[in-house]
């Protein structure tokens, strides 16, 4: 029998409109005490919660026998015992690694030019933190920053015990490998070294949950008196850290998701203060690197829609002296740059694809790196040395696994160093991966991918799962994923939707799908799936769609509007109550985002226009098709209410006999589950669900 939640009276009213919110007790009072130790929920509300779960488990024990079997499909195309390709910096090497039934990373580092043994290590391997040992005992373990310092001495790491992103930072001597007796509390998770090695920055949380210190720590001294750098006032602004290619310099940034401010710190001088490169200006965001005397910066200033490169002195850095090194082209999105040596080396996406092109400063040449496939993904790899004879950059597919290489700036050779293993046999050549436009209702085309084992008809009676997400400028890149193939083996054909809101085409496709141009996220999903559809790719009532967080709330959209075109809805830790959150000013991330949804409290146009589209507030007495729900408890980014209160509130309108299921992760937070086999038990939970409903067995 379907759980039910109790109803309890609570309205309010907001510029002259008032709502009624039967489930708004599930939200606990004390949630900031929750996020940081979730035993103190309040037990009726955890028991709904578990009821729920219990009745998730039991909906889906048919579905057991599947479950296990996609499991192990997705576990054998892991390589247990692999690890990463050694960054060299200095004397060492530095990389992680995994050993056979290990759910963990373990941090090792190496001679600079070990060679690699059986098993995964290299020759002189020095493990430096093993996250299995670690995670002993604990119902949550995750490493969200490790560091080593400058001199190879200490290792300062971070880590989250309970989902909730409150980490707790430690150091280590490496020479003794005794941990040193601080450990600095409630940090959001980031660090960065000086290059004396006895002193790093980090970040604190406020009692909302959002970074606005940065602190300094010196080794061995009292976590309580450490300095604080930059305090950031305006809750709408996080702070973050980070270091520039030179090393001469950590960078403190504050940043909503419009507007940016950079501070530099001098890394080997003690006590200056950080320098500001350019006062915040709204809508203008910027990111610096140095070189020599100069500052490269890549920005949208000036109106640069698509940003620019800049340069300036050093000793004056504000924007009154900029001058333009790589000016705006509309339609060529720069997405980041590194700096190596005497080459400029940037990330651009055209045409709804990435690319890396390099640059000769002295001499103003460039050259564009090629490749072959429609569709793929492109990532620029991070190395600690300033100017290497190679940068190395990832390449993947939705058919070709994640390969790195080494690539030389002079020669233009470029070396394959790793490629990812599928241990249980993976042959390119039995998929195909192709690009196809979706028209949109106002005539933009709309990039779709697509993933399918040859053979597959194509005769629209093809299951499809169709991925979307559409927020924050964030693309959605067509990369490999091994767990999709348990789909594709079974005859699914699966589709990301490159909707606007993200910024596949450009960071214009992100202004169109965001504020008061966020219906075109909306529409353009269901416009793909209609176009899957028209040219016979599946049929009306054989899509999946999937997505998660803010995609999550696109779901809720789509689950309202046009139910009859889905057979199976998977949301993962939706962001459905999406009026309710921006209305609350404490949550952690409400400031940051109205810049991208609106400010409901002070514009009643923003109000309206949240209130037409959030999916909870949108429920209506109709049939709903097959909806599974993922949350966690100690999200702090959507929280574990959202997705309650809308299960239960689809529960009491919903008509029909359609599944609604909903599982919390009782000790997790918005990733999921930390151990990388335990989150395949996550995906292979969505998967059966959405296989089983497809078949009709559900």
């Amino acid at each position: 029998m379907e759980p039910t939640c109790p109803r309890r009276h609570w309205q309010e009213t907001r510029h002259g409109i008032t709502r009624d919110d039967p489930y708004h007790w599930l939200k606990a009072s004390n949630w900031q005490s929750v996020m940081r130790d979730p035993s103190l929920l309040d037990p009726e509300i955890r028991a709904y919660l578990e009821v729920e779960n219990a009745y998730t488990e039991t909906v889906m024990a048919p579905a057991q026998a599947l479950k296990e079997r996609l499991f192990q499909e997705m576990r054998g195309r892991i390589k247990e015992d692999d690890s990463s390709h050694p960054n060299p910096d200095g004397p060492f090497a530095y990389y992680r690694r995994f050993v056979e039934g290990g759910q963990h990373p373990i941090f090792c580092r190496c001679p600079r030019e070990a060679k690699a043994e059986p098993g995964g290590g290299r020759h002189g391997e020095e493990k430096l933190l093993d996250g299995n040992s670690e995670a002993t005992g604990k119902p949550f373990f995750k490493v969200a920053d490790c560091q080593h310092s400058p001199d190879h001495r200490y290792l300062a790491y971070a880590v989250d015990e309970n989902g909730s992103e409150y980490h707790v930072i430690r150091i280590k001597d490496l020479e003794s490998g005794a941990l040193l007796p601080e450990r600095i509390e409630r940090a959001q998770g980031e660090l960065v070294w000086f290059s004396g090695a006895r002193a790093f920055l980090y970040t604190v949380l406020d009692d909302n949950h959002r970074p606005y210190k940065v602190r300094k720590h010196v080794l061995g001294s009292d976590p309580a008196a450490d300095r604080v750098v930059y305090e950031e006032t305006d809750p709408g602004f996080f702070v973050g850290l980070g270091l520039t290619e030179s090393r001469r310099f950590l960078t403190i940034s504050a940043h909503d998701h419009v507007t940016s401010e950079v501070r530099l710190l001098p890394a080997g001088e003690d006590g200056d203060d950080p320098i500001l490169v350019e006062p915040r200006e709204p809508g203008v965001e910027y990111q610096p690197t140095d070189r020599g005397e100069n500052l490269l910066i890549l920005t949208n200033a000036g109106g640069a829609l698509d940003f620019k490169i800049v340069e300036a002195p050093l000793a004056r850095p504000g924007k009154r002296n900029w001058r333009e090194v790589i000016p705006h082209r509309p339609g060529r999105y720069v997405m980041a740059m590194r700096l190596f040596g005497e080459y400029l080396v940037r990330l651009e996406r055209a045409e709804a694809l990435p690319r890396i092109v390099a640059r000769h400063l002295s001499d103003a040449t460039e050259h564009e790196i090629a490749f072959e496939e429609q569709a793929y993904s492109l990532s620029l790899a991070p190395v600690f040395e300033f100017a290497p004879s190679a940068f190395r950059f990832t390449y993947s597919s939705m058919t070709t696994p994640e390969r790195l290489f080494a690539y030389d700036l002079e020669t233009r050779e470029r070396t394959l160093l790793k490629e990812q293993e599928i241990p249980s046999g993976h042959d390119p050549s039995d998929y195909e991966t192709r690009r196809i436009e979706a028209p949109a209702a106002d005539g933009a085309g709309i990039p779709v991918s697509l993933l399918y084992r040859k053979g597959t008809p194509l005769d629209g009676s093809a299951p499809c799962l169709l991925y979307g997400y559409g927020s924050y400028g964030m693309s959605m890149p067509a990369a490999f994923s091994g767990n999709r193939l348990s789909l594709v083996d079974r005859g699914f054909i699966y589709a990301i939707a490159h909707i606007r809101g993200g910024s596949e085409k450009g960071y214009g496709w992100y202004l169109d799908g965001k504020l008061a141009k966020k219906e075109n996220t909306f529409s353009d999903f269901i416009a793909v799936a209609e176009a899957l559809v028209a040219k016979g790719y599946s049929n009306a009532g054989r899509i999946t769609a999937h997505g998660g967080s803010a995609g999550g709330m696109l779901m809720g959209v789509i689950a309202n509007r046009r139910p009859e075109l889905f057979a199976a809805i998977l949301a993962e830790v939706p962001f459905v109550d999406v009026l309710n959150t921006m209305c609350d000013k404490d949550l952690p991330l409400t400031p940051a985002e109205w810049p991208e949804w609106g400010d409901p409290i002070s514009e009643v146009a923003a109000y309206r226009r949240l209130a037409a589209y959030s999916p909870y507030d949108n429920v209506a007495a109709m049939a709903y098709p097959a909806i599974l729900v993922t949350a966690g408890l100690s999200d702090p980014r959507v929280t574990y209410w959202e997705p309650a209160k809308w299960v239960a509130k689809l529960r009491t309108l919903k008509e029909g006999d359609s599944i609604l299921l909903l599982r919390t992760n009782m000790e997790a937070g918005h990733g999921g589950a930390a151990g990388r086999f335990d989150r395949l038990e996550e995906i292979a939970l969505l998967y059966a669900f959405a296989i089983k409903v497809s078949d009709g067995e559900m």
